[in-house]
């Protein structure tokens, strides 16, 4: 079973992890410092959480993880790859807005999320259809 993960950023910069799914009915967290860290960390929590269930004789789902960002996250994650500039020139959205975005004194509307999202996949078909001679 597929489950979405959402990743989040709190207001200290570290982020974590967690299932968005009502159907699984058992919890796991994973925190860390980078988006890396906090993968490897919700892992090794289901990984663990599948023992627990193990141990005790209880059946434990297969799942397969979809990771989700939220928008805070995801720029501020890829900010050493994408710079708000660079965002910002991608989006057309103002580089003080995403800032704001980032550091979570605002929170972007579902059409500004949108928009980002179209942008980053435009930009990600290009970089998909470059060769090298």
């Amino acid at each position: 079973m597929k489950v979405t993960v959402i990743i989040e950023q709190n207001s200290k910069g570290r982020y974590s992890a967690y299932i968005s799914d009502e159907r699984i009915k058992f919890g796991v967290l994973g925190e860390g410092k980078t988006v890396e860290e906090v993968i490897e960390d919700f892992k090794i929590g289901y990984e663990e959480m599948k023992e627990t269930y193990q141990n005790e004789g209880k059946e434990f789902p297969a799942l397969e993880f979809d990771f989700k960002y939220d928008t805070a996250s995801f720029l501020s994650a890829y900010s050493g790859v994408l710079s708000l500039a660079g965002m910002s020139r991608l989006t057309g959205l103002n580089q003080g807005l995403l800032s704001h975005y980032v550091n979570g004194r605002k929170k972007p509307t579902k059409k500004t999320i949108l928009k980002i999202k179209n942008s980053i996949h435009e930009f990600g078909k290009l970089l998909c259809q470059i060769d090298f001679v």
